[in-house]
């Protein structure tokens, strides 16, 4: 071969050879991040009525509590997210001084919506679930105040003691569009459903035997979850208004979060009821327990305190496969607003505020006029 060929024929195939491992990386990562979606669960959950950064028995500013904070946390876990749901695991609208004004003296007018379920119909809340607290008002008032949330509430295990049937809806199945990794639109069912301890029947004899009763947690959730499964749910979350403790399990069990990890086709699990922090050291020693991850028996599970201290976070990746959802892999974990000194981490929504101002002004100088 000449050699004024050979150079230019050099030249083009160390061009080649340069460019082709970097033009098959980029083909394989497309061919990866096809039909995967990066998807977050955002949750809170024993609010007890705490909308403002208010302490009512001390009356001052409280920066380690408040929705108005927990909602600035909101606002930015969506912004970092291209898909996003949020729920609220229940116990939020008994819990302060705001909450029994809302009852005791000024009532809930039919019309009315009440400022916590005003509050969720703002942050546009996906689904909630109520918790043992919502019932100690009575059946009555429940009723009336969950006609003003805009979002379906959920729960299985509470069932009408004249009908046999559950006295609230005991599941959803969300219908969400979703885009990949590549910005490809998806369809995606997500089921939710809604548990509380069977407890209830003790706590609330006075407003609640006769009405209803209430069913084992882990009992009902394996006779719903293959309904759902049935219906289409690609992926199921519990709104597990209960703790964690992996204690024998039996009918009674308060805090079953465990064992409902253990249910097959429950894929996430969002835990309340105990004011406890999900993943925290204080479950370092539970069985099967993955605190880095956040998971236990292999699932993804979030708890976040109490009284809107803490939004919790589940980042799940999901992947096609046959035509069916799976997740690939899950990390949880809970975001402060407040330092463990109590100076606030975030701002107040003021949106949010203004919204639910007149409850709380009101709930102030009623206690200012008892002398409090």
């Amino acid at each position: 071969m000449k050699i004024k060929k050979f150079f230019p024929l050099l030249f083009l195939l160390t061009v080649n050879w340069t460019l082709f491992p970097s033009m098959m990386s980029a083909e394989t990562t497309k061919a990866d991040n096809n039909g995967i979606i990066d998807l977050r669960i955002l949750e809170t959950t024993d609010l007890h009525a705490a909308l403002v950064n208010y302490d009512y028995y001390q009356t001052k500013t409280d920066n380690s509590i408040g929705l108005v904070k927990t909602s600035s946390l909101i606002h930015q876990a969506r912004s970092e997210a291209m898909n996003s749901l949020l729920f609220d695991d229940g116990d939020h609208l008994k819990g302060n001084p705001l909450g029994e004004y809302l009852v005791r003296i000024k009532g809930i007018q039919k019309g009315d919506i009440h400022p916590v379920y005003r509050a969720f119909n703002y942050l546009k809340y996906d689904a909630i679930t109520i918790g043992n607290h919502e019932l100690n008002y009575g059946l009555k008032f429940l009723k009336t105040v969950l006609k003003g949330a805009k979002m379906p509430v959920v729960n299985a295990n509470v069932y009408s003691a004249i009908k046999a049937k559950p006295y609230f809806k005991p599941y959803v199945i969300l219908k969400r569009k979703m885009v990949d990794k590549q910005g490809a639109a998806h369809n995606i069912k997500i089921g939710v459903i809604g548990f509380m301890p069977p407890q209830i029947m003790k706590w609330d004899k006075a407003n609640l035997e006769g009405k209803v009763i209430a069913r084992p947690i882990v009992e009902t959730a394996k006779e719903f979850v293959p309904i759902m499964k049935a219906e289409g749910a690609d992926i199921i979350i519990a709104l597990a208004h209960t703790g964690i403790d992996s204690e024998p399990y039996h009918p009674e069990t308060e805090n079953a979060v465990y064992y409902l990890s253990e249910i097959k086709d429950i894929d996430v699990i969002l835990a309340g009821h105990s004011h406890s922090v999900f993943p925290g050291s204080t479950y370092k020693d539970l069985p099967k327990t993955n605190i880095s991850e956040g998971k236990i028996n292999g699932k993804p599970v979030v708890m976040a305190g109490a009284f809107g201290s803490r939004l919790g976070i589940i980042d799940l990746q999901l992947e096609a496969n046959a035509g069916k959802w799976k997740i690939l892999k899950s990390t949880s974990f809970t975001r402060p607003i407040a330092d463990e000194n109590g100076n606030p981490l975030v701002k107040t929504d003021k949106k949010l505020y203004k919204l639910i101002k007149p409850e709380h002004q009101e709930t102030v100088d009623f206690l200012k006029k008892l002398g409090i």
